[in-house]
Formats: C-alpha cells, structure tokens, sequence
C-alpha cells in the first residue's frame, strides 16, 4: 500500500473509502508534519549560512559546502510550501463538502419529517374544521350580543311611542312659554323718554319769583 493509501486509509478492491471528517483530520495532521518539517530546514538554513560566513576567509572549501547545503534545504523549503498550499486547498473544499452533506441531510431529515407530520392530515377535514370554528365563533358573537343587549325584565316599551309621548311634551312646554310672553306684551308700559327734559330760561324764573312776591305782598296788605 502507498503511503497516500495509508494516510487515506485506502484499501483493496471494494475497500470503503474514507469518510470526510477522516481525510480532513489526515490533511490536518500532514499540515502539522510539513509545518514541524519547515521549522526544521528553517533552522538548518540559518546554521548553514553561519558556517559558510564563519569559513569565508578561512577555509573556503568549508563555506561553499555550506552554502550548497543551504541551497538544497531552500529547496525543500520551497516544495514544502507548495505541498501545504495543495493541501490547505483541499482540506477547504473537503470542509465546504463535508458542510454542504451535512446542511443536505439535515434538509432531508426536516422534510421527512414534515411529510410524517402531514401524513394524518386531510385538506378536506382541515377545511371542515376551519368552518366549524368559524361558526362557533359567529356562534359566541351572538351569544354575547344578546347578553349585551339591555332588556326590561317583562316590561316592553314601544319606542317609537315613548318618542311621541315626549315631543307632545315639549310642544306643550314651547306653548306655554309662548303664551306667557304674549301675556306680558299685552300690557303696554310707558316708555322713558330718552332726551332731557328742557330747562327755564334764567329770566322766566326770575319773572316767576317777581310775581310770586307781589302776589304775597297783595295778600298782606287785603288783610
């Protein structure tokens, strides 16, 4: 079996293939690898390049192997960084199909469960029974209106006749005012004169009390 089979968990003929929280858990764990195994070239990198500047004027045979060993750890640094490029895309779309069965299943596991909800339902009673609680429900606005509704206990009133009964009273009430303000206009009462009344000339009155002394020295001199 190839290593890929053995990540994969690939068998034989008619082998049942991987499910895809297990290949995604396979692609997590050969991230982990190759990002240990960066972290690794990384260092040995750095250490190559330390030697070859230690050995540069010393022993130049020394550098240059140092620095072709560099050269071949950037190497695989590189392929490294493409594999984990290849392998982050796959385990997103594995994720994305793995997301995607789920939100499916799920939409199939409701909508058998609304065909089992339906199953005991018949259009035909539903709209016997929506017609049934209509009429009770015109039924109880009856009921509560005729609760509502004021009665006078055995005593029954023609309306129309009390409305009758109660316009004779007032006309005979307008009547009667009418008449006492008749009553009153029949006695006429003497109108107040609205301009002064004129005064004496000053020399009429002075003739009248001219004539009133002469009148009573006259009287005095017959007794």
């Amino acid at each position: 079996m190839s290593v890929f089979g053995k990540w994969f968990g690939g068998g034989g003929k008619g082998g049942k293939g991987p499910s895809p929280q297990e290949a995604i858990q396979k692609l997590r764990e050969t991230e982990e690898m190759l990002t240990k195994k960066q972290e690794y070239l990384e260092q040995k990198i750095d250490a190559e390049l330390l030697t070859a500047k230690k050995n540069g004027t010393k022993n130049k045979r020394a550098a240059l192997q140092a620095l072709k060993r560099k050269k071949r750890y950037e190497k695989q640094l590189a392929q490294i960084d493409g594999t984990l490029s290849t392998i982050e895309f796959q385990r997103e779309a594995l994720e994305n199909a793995n997301t995607n069965t789920e939100v499916l299943k799920n939409m199939g596991f409701a909508a058998k469960a609304m065909k089992t909800a339906h199953e005991n339902m018949d259009i035909d009673k539903v709209d016997d029974l929506m017609q049934d609680i209509t009429e009770q429900q015109e039924l109880a606005q009856e009921i509560s209106d005729a609760i509502s509704r004021p009665v006078g206990f055995g005593e029954d009133y023609d309306e129309d006749e009390l409305l009758a009964e109660l316009e004779e009273l007032e006309q005979e009430e307008l009547d009667k005012n009418l008449l006492e303000i008749g009553g009153t206009e029949d006695v006429p009462l003497p109108s107040v004169p609205s301009n002064p009344l004129p005064k004496k000339p000053v020399a009429q009155k002075k003739r009248e009390e001219e004539d009133e002394d002469d009148m009573e020295e006259l009287k005095a001199w017959a007794m």
